[in-house]
């Protein structure tokens, strides 16, 4: 299984939870030993000028504990160096985080089985108190196959830490003391690693599954954006680009119709084409503008709208009325995006069709947001346009239906337009 992105992370948390533990047992030992170390520099009295006592042999009993803390001290150290040392990664490859385990696993095994052995006489020195030396540690190292490896490897590790501690004890020229308690230990602790192991494998299992799940989900929403984004511009581009160059089209195969039947009548439709193409020509460029538009984050929603409904009021000479409630709720910004983007086109359907005097744009809030675009325009037949051929109002309810909202259009020729959206 290759290693995962958050590997690094989970080995320099190992490695300080194994410095921290060594520190927390050194306190530990040192206010066990306290009265022994006493004992130790009181035993006989000291001499004038003299700093330590006479008798030095007396102090051989406490150089095990320093070993121990010297062995596992540096064995720490240089997990935490190659945890954070990111050449050593590149150098070993593969072999690295195995060695890693290898390391944390092996040295406090030796560490007990080798020298816990020969401590003083105190509560931690007997088999018991060789099993809370090493477990912490064993522990974490065990977090580390589980979270990397798969099952199988969880129960060889449980099994190796077994086998190893075993080997080294057999191996010790001193008989064992008491066997049956430190194989009832070994028994017990390795059917512990296997059971913490399993559960461990289980949850990052579960957990890698779902991040899969997740980025697989996200990538369907980056797929569903871009198809929205292509239908808004194609919306965008038909409402401008589309239609300027259909009226161009026209009015020049006309043109050329007229021109050697009719040469002034020719001119003059040129003279329209060219008006309709610097018309198509300025409506791109506002539709290009309001693709890039962060009128809606810089100024808001209502300001927005505002901004929007005076503009084409301007460019069309149209009567506006404005009634835009505030303060608004706080609204999702997907919502916000909606409600923009359908008045947007509701009020640019008014100034390109509707030859209106008069345009309102209502926006309040009574439990639903509430957006209401109306004209007093030549009108359209509305269950008409329901069937298709009119891409503008098919965007509108597309982006309504998108936001769970709901999107009306009423209009009767000669009587104007009404598009009403709740959200």
């Amino acid at each position: 299984m290759p290693r995962s992105l958050d590997s690094a992370r989970i080995l320099h948390i190992a490695a300080w939870i194994w410095l921290g533990f060594l520190l927390g047992m050194a306190l530990l030992d040192f206010a066990l030993y306290t009265p022994q170390i006493q004992r130790l520099f009181t035993a006989r009295p000291l001499l004038p000028n003299q700093a330590f006592p006479p008798s030095l042999p007396n102090r051989s009993p406490l150089l095990p504990i320093y070993l121990f803390y010297t062995v596992n001290g540096f064995a720490a150290l240089f997990f935490l160096a190659l945890a954070y040392w990111e050449e050593a990664k590149a150098v070993l490859a593969r072999h690295y985080y195995p060695l890693m385990i290898l390391l944390i696993s092996a040295a406090p095994i030796l560490s007990n089985t080798l020298i816990v052995p020969r401590f003083p006489q105190g509560p931690l020195s007997d088999a018991a108190g060789m099993t809370l030396r090493q477990i912490p540690v064993l522990f974490v190292a065990l977090a580390l196959v589980g979270w990397e490896y798969r099952l199988r490897h969880v129960i060889l590790f449980a099994l190796g830490v077994a086998a190893l501690e075993w080997g080294l004890l057999l191996l010790r020229p001193a008989p064992l003391p008491n066997p049956l308690i430190l194989a009832f230990i070994t028994l017990i602790r390795t059917l512990s690693f296997i059971a913490v192991g399993v559960f461990i494998n289980l949850l990052v299992t579960r957990l890698r599954e779902a991040n899969a799940a997740l980025a697989q989900y996200a990538a369907t929403r980056e797929q569903l954006a871009e198809s929205r984004e292509r239908n808004r511009l194609a919306r965008e581009l038909h409402d401008t680009l589309a239609h300027s160059l259909t009226a161009l089209t026209v009015s020049l195969e006309t043109a050329k119709a007229y021109l050697d039947i009719d040469p002034e009548k020719a001119r003059s439709l040129l003279e329209t084409s060219l008006h309709s193409a610097r018309t198509g020509a300025e409506e791109t460029r506002r539709a290009l503008r309001a693709l890039r538009s962060s009128d809606l984050e810089d100024l808001g929603l209502r300001l927005a709208i505002q901004k929007l409904a005076e503009s084409a009021a301007a460019r069309a000479g149209l009567d506006l009325e404005l009634d835009l409630r505030d303060p608004l709720p706080p609204l999702r910004p997907d919502t916000e995006q909606t409600l923009y983007r359908i008045a947007q086109e509701a009020i640019e359907n008014v100034v390109r069709h509707a030859r209106a005097k008069g345009l309102t744009v209502r926006l309040f809030h009574d439990g639903r947001t509430h957006l209401s675009v109306e004209d007093d325009g030549i009108g359209f037949d509305s269950k008409r346009a329901i069937g298709g051929g009119h891409f503008g109002l098919a965007g509108m309810r597309e982006r309504a239906e998108l936001a769970g909202g709901s999107l009306k259009v009423e209009s009767q020729k000669g009587k104007g337009t009404k598009v009403r959206l709740a959200l």
